[in-house]
């Protein structure tokens, strides 16, 4: 927890505007948000679109709306603005320009004369000669004056480094993987490896959390700090998130879906923040279920595992389930407003909302309510088929089954149609049939809604209410 005598802790997302939003890009934001939440700290979006050439139009607003989606609120960035801004690092060349030049004053950059071809040749050279290619092998004598049009390097000090990962722990490397890396691109755009280290150093970013893929250039980003003079920052960094195999990373085949489309799917927005966050992180005990107030409580960098997440579908539709069933009825009249089949929206809200409370408990996403739900709106067409395929139904012959529908038709005739009352009936009607309730009230269930789920069933009848009832049992009847 952050004291008058500690920095403000401030947390970043910084992705590159260039697609969709995936898990691991939420979880990484996730992970940030917790952090800054839970010290009283600030979270910032920052935007890093140097590569012009990978941006794709509209993944801005993309990004700032998945976040929002799902109540990841930044207190700084591109559309609000800051104290620290701008927030996207298009607009902060001059920034990047004028370190640059620090680091050309103090003797640290210079510009790189070569052309691709002679690059070429000199990777060429490192590989006949089976050696890695270090551009610093090959670093220029009296480099010229940089003029802004070719790249500016790190004219980078080779040596060992140690440090530590809040989540990796301690690591190093030798002075064998530090090179001369590009700084400012010809283009005049920075580099990420130049760009993050000035915009968190400018920004006063105090912890940085980010993937697996850029803990191999660590030893640049290090030996960048030492020549511009900087203090490190808090470094986390967090494992891959793994396909459902278990045996690679996460990839578009294998789910890594844009997180909007689990949204328009019918998954909660906290089932995400949960889900994700239990993607390689626990707080330690059995607990799996947490509300967003309990993560920003619990969460802590410590407890994040080393080895990579597995991605599991039915893990993240069982607790969508689960937070569905957290919800108050009124909550959860307001999330399905768009969920509900055509059909619905011509009843009352007090039948629309009679009907969400005998479903609650069944939804594993939004997107099941039309499935759930329909045949309380709109007569279903008899599908005899369903019947035929049911193990214990199949069992009796067509006459038997429309025998026992006469028999539930004749009994339901003369009962009160309150959920107490149709259960008493039907369990009569046990007695009178001799039938097994696997048997009798799933016919019933069947001819009533032709639905592969519903309710309790006097439940469904109750809803119903008799005359529908029995007209349904009717046609069950006359369509056998």
């Amino acid at each position: 927890m952050s004291t008058s005598d500690t920095p403000r802790i401030r947390t970043r997302f910084a992705p590159s505007p260039t697609g969709f939003m995936h898990v691991g890009s939420v979880r990484t934001a996730l992970f940030a948000w917790l952090l800054a939440r839970q010290n009283h700290g600030d979270f910032i979006l920052r935007l890093e679109d140097t590569d012009q050439k990978r941006e794709v139009e509209g993944s801005d607003a993309h990004i700032i709306a998945t976040l929002n989606a799902l109540g990841l609120h930044y207190d700084e960035g591109p559309d609000i603005g800051g104290d620290f801004g701008p927030y996207r690092q298009s607009d902060r060349l001059a920034i990047y320009h004028a370190w640059a030049q620090k680091l050309i004053d103090a003797g640290r950059a210079y510009a790189d004369p070569y052309s691709q071809a002679e690059l070429d040749a000199f990777r060429e050279e490192a590989k006949t000669s089976k050696k890695a290619f270090l551009y610093r092998d090959h670093r220029p004598e009296n480099p010229p004056a940089w003029n802004g049009s070719t790249p500016l390097r790190l004219k980078s000090e080779p040596k060992a480094y140690h440090w530590h990962d809040e989540v990796m722990g301690d690591l190093s490397t030798g002075p064998e993987v530090i090179d001369d890396i590009v700084l400012i691109k010809s283009d005049g755009f920075p580099t990420y490896n130049f760009a993050h280290i000035v915009d968190d150093a400018e920004m006063k970013v105090t912890h940085i959390i980010r993937g697996q893929e850029f803990i191999s250039s660590m030893p640049n980003y290090l030996n960048i700090y030492e020549a511009l003079g900087l203090e490190r920052p808090v470094f986390a960094t967090v494992p891959h998130i793994m396909a459902e195999s278990g045996n690679k990373k996460l990839g578009k085949r294998d789910g890594a879906k844009d997180v909007l489309d689990y949204l328009k799917d019918g998954y909660l927005p906290e089932t995400l923040l949960n889900f994700i966050a239990s993607l390689g992180w626990n707080d330690g005990t059995e607990q799996e279920l947490f509300t967003v107030d309990e993560l920003i409580e619990k969460f802590s960098l410590n407890r994040v595992q080393h080895s990579g997440a597995r991605f599991d579908v039915a893990r993240l539709e069982w607790m969508n389930g689960q937070h569905i069933r957290l919800l108050s009825l009124g909550d959860l009249a307001q999330r399905v407003e768009t969920f509900w089949p055509e059909e619905a929206h011509t009843a009352n809200e007090e039948y629309r909302t009679h009907v969400l409370t005998l479903v609650q408990d069944r939804l594993k996403t939004l997107h099941d309510l039309p499935t759930l739900t329909s045949y309380f709106f709109t007569d279903p067409t008899p599908n005899w088929q369903m019947v035929d395929d049911n193990k214990q139904l199949s069992k009796l012959n067509r006459d038997e089954q429309v025998s026992l529908l006469r028999a539930a038709h004749s009994a339901l005739q003369h009962t009160d149609f309150d959920a107490n009352s149709v259960q008493a009936g039907l369990n009569q009607l046990l007695e009178t049939t001799g039938q097994k309730p696997g048997i009798l009230f799933s016919l019933i269930r069947l001819a009533v809604s032709w639905a592969p789920f519903s309710p309790a069933l006097n439940d469904t009848l109750a809803a119903l209410g008799k005359d529908r009832t029995l007209q349904r049992l009717e046609a069950a009847i006359t369509s056998a």
